[in-house]
């Protein structure tokens, strides 16, 4: 049986981490979700470096990327990932529970079509 790609949950709340992977196990989700606590962490994570140098091989099928976290914002963290060729391919959710950011996000919406376009 082919093992499922992995998921990557990049956020800094124990609470809202413990609220996702419940909602995922909810739907009885097989695939495997690593988190990650940080931009850096994340970015690291994806290019294999620091901790993750031995990380096993493949990127992750989607990512779940908090907006505001320490170190390396989730905005630039999106910017990183849609510039580079190897992986502007996946998938990334972006989440926030603060209703101020409604304007952010049309932003992230927009830079990201212009990307793509």
């Amino acid at each position: 049986m082919e093992k499922l790609a992995r998921i990557l949950l990049a956020e800094d709340s124990k609470n809202e981490i413990e609220l996702t992977l419940n909602a995922l196990e909810e739907i009885n989700l097989a695939n495997e979700v690593f988190v990650v606590h940080d931009g850096e962490e994340a970015l690291n994570y994806l290019y294999y470096c620091g901790e993750y140098a031995e990380r096993p091989n493949g990127n992750p099928a989607v990512i779940l990327l908090d907006l505001k976290m320490p170190k390396v914002d989730g905005l630039e963290v999106l910017r990183e990932i849609k510039q580079d060729e190897n992986l502007k391919t996946i998938t990334v959710v972006v989440l926030t529970s603060s209703r101020m950011e409604s304007d952010l996000m049309k932003k992230v919406m927009n830079w990201t079509l212009m990307r793509i376009l």
